[in-house]
């Protein structure tokens, strides 16, 4: 044990599964899987449950946002309530964040409205200006900012110490979690809020990756199982916060300390080696034919027990290596895993204490952090 180990001391996470640590460790026990296959026809999603907002956000600020801001802004409202510092303001204000976020949402009545009038126009150059100038709201540039998130999460709860906002998809959220516990090893800051969120109830989000040609189709199937007909990722939506703080910093306030993010790497920077041995694996995999095929020949060399997040709610992007080392976070502080989500997953009876999480990406964003015992 060391005075600047990084562990994790709240915890905000929402989901197809619910709200919460208990809602999360009740589902995955009694686990089935939540998946939306009506809202876009063909291509499963993974829905967010529904959340009373109003308990972090009031509505007055719920109207400035998008969904995904409204599952962000939550969920790191849960998460400082979660570590117990909601509304104190000695401690938010030392507080640094660190934001994973997209690109945000788009306004689709304003795009409607313009690629209808844009051919009818005399100068279309000129209606494209006055269009894009007056019909969309001030946070908007053709897609909310991203670091409108951390914005929102500053003037919401009173977070207002450094700010820094990624945007990368699945790399976003795993630096976003390694430049937190570098900060904390390097003496550079002692509390952190780290997360992001993802709403999957996008047609534009579902048409983007479907050009890729790599969404499941038609119906769920668990990430193992469904590499047997061609593979395929089933987005979620999904909000998850972090608070990371120093040992020390912990032991002083007297805050509970869930688990020890003892190690991380990511594919842009190593902290320390993850020598192993491990108890279990979180899987980040997201059910893409190659990088789910090549992170099972990975797991399969380290001989433990696996668990893919991914059946349990959905592969969420940005902020889904954030909610894997939540998953292991709280498997951890119970001191054991939860059983088997598909076939294929191994059941294990004996007590958890190390987890290796992982992330392999949709394409890219690879990364590994071992969780332990705090």
């Amino acid at each position: 044990m060391h005075d600047r180990d990084a562990v994790i001391t709240g915890i905000g996470l929402i989901s197809c599964l619910g709200e919460g640590v208990d809602a999360h460790w009740d589902a995955l026990n009694a686990f089935q899987p939540v998946v939306d296959t009506a809202s876009f026809p063909g291509f499963p999603i993974h829905p967010m449950a529904h959340i009373a907002l109003d308990k972090h956000i009031s509505k007055r600020e719920q109207r400035q946002m998008e969904p995904w801001q409204r599952y962000g802004t939550y969920a790191a409202g849960a998460a400082l309530d979660h570590a117990g510092i909601q509304g104190n303001t000695e401690l938010l204000s030392r507080m640094h964040m660190i934001v994973a976020a997209g690109g945000g949402e788009r306004d689709y009545a304003a795009d409607e409205a313009i690629m209808s009038g844009l051919p009818k126009a005399p100068d279309p150059d000129a209606y494209l200006n006055e269009h894009l100038l007056s019909d969309l709201r001030p946070t908007l540039f053709l897609a909310q900012l991203s670091n409108l998130l951390a914005g929102n999460i500053s003037l919401v709860h009173g977070v207002t110490g450094s700010s820094r906002t990624f945007m990368g998809e699945e790399a976003a959220g795993a630096d976003a979690i390694r430049i937190a516990c570098a900060r904390i090893a390097a003496g550079q800051g002692d509390f952190f809020l780290v997360g992001g969120s993802h709403n999957a109830h996008r047609a534009d989000t579902i048409m983007l990756y479907e050009m890729g040609r790599i969404l499941r189709k038609n119906s769920f199937a668990g990430v193992w199982e469904r590499q047997k007909d061609g593979g395929g990722m089933i987005l979620s939506s999904l909000g998850c916060f972090l608070v990371i703080e120093s040992r020390a910093h912990a032991q002083a306030r007297g805050a509970t300390m869930l688990a020890r993010i003892a190690a991380i790497a990511t594919d842009r920077k190593q902290i320390v080696p993850l020598p192993g041995p491990f108890d279990a694996a979180i899987s980040g995999a997201s059910g893409v034919a190659a990088p789910t095929a090549a992170e099972k020949t990975f797991l399969d060399t380290l001989g433990v027990p696996v668990r893919a997040a991914g059946n349990a709610f959905g592969h969420s992007m940005e902020p889904s290596f954030i909610a894997n080392i939540a998953l292991a976070a709280i498997s951890v502080s119970k001191g054991k895993l939860f059983p088997p989500t598909e076939a294929a997953e191994q059941p294990m009876d004996a007590p958890l204490q190390d987890v290796l999480v992982t992330s392999w990406g949709h394409w890219r964003g690879e990364a590994l952090a071992h969780v332990t015992a705090a």
